[in-house]
């Protein structure tokens, strides 16, 4: 992928990620994006799709607690720009698809789904025969393209197919809602789900967060 395609679809990942979470419209700025989340562990994040040692290290050196940098490239290359009290989270992976109309089939037997829209975001749950959540997924709408975000399966429904159940569900609500494009940045965990369903992975996502006292 392209520098410019890889900025591109970092910035599509942003607008989307923002409906769905209800934070800030993301800011501009020379490295990337800056995005006002309002939450007490993560007060807000910055957004690097090219991040460059002088950048990384000047966000590291002033930004305040509870403040995330989401720079697109490997973790051992960008991890020792910043100091020891920055955190390393969990891995991520930039991921695109074109979607396409996908008619989804029933639930397993045991199994009930409910779709809704609300605000530009898609949901889906997934619920087994006693209630309990079985998996879970949403997606935040901007212009033609869709994000999917928080896609959970409960541990123990796992391997059932669920995850798929929900992937499929709310790609093809999206293409309803009229978005073209799919993005997300997806774990370790979720990787293999989506590269079956069809998502191609254009680059790794290292996060790092400073402590929130």
């Amino acid at each position: 992928m392209t520098e410019d395609r890889l900025v591109s679809s970092v910035k599509r990942w942003i607008d989307g990620w923002t409906v769905s979470r209800g934070a800030a419209d993301p800011v501009e700025e020379p490295w990337g994006w800056t995005v006002a989340v309002g939450l007490s562990k993560e007060v807000a994040r910055h957004v690097l799709p090219l991040p460059e040692e002088a950048d990384v290290r000047a966000l590291a050196a002033g930004a305040p607690p509870g403040t995330w940098l989401k720079l697109f490239a490997p973790a051992d290359l960008v991890r020792p720009w910043a100091g020891d009290e920055w955190e390393t989270g969990i891995a991520g992976f930039l991921m695109t698809l074109p979607l396409a109309p996908a008619p989804v089939g029933p639930p397993p037997a045991g199994y009930t789904v409910t779709s809704w829209s609300r605000g530009g975001v898609l949901k889906v749950l997934v619920r087994a025969e006693d209630g309990r959540l079985a998996a879970r997924g949403q997606a935040g709408l901007a212009g033609r393209t869709a994000v999917a975000d928080q896609i959970e399966t409960a541990p123990d429904q796992r391997r059932r197919g669920l995850g798929s159940l929900v992937m499929r569900t709310l790609q093809h609500a999206a293409w309803e809602a009229g978005a073209r494009d799919g993005v997300l940045v997806g774990t370790p965990d979720g990787r293999a789900l989506y590269e079956a369903l069809g998502w191609t992975l254009r680059s790794p996502m290292t996060s790092l967060s400073r402590r929130a006292d």
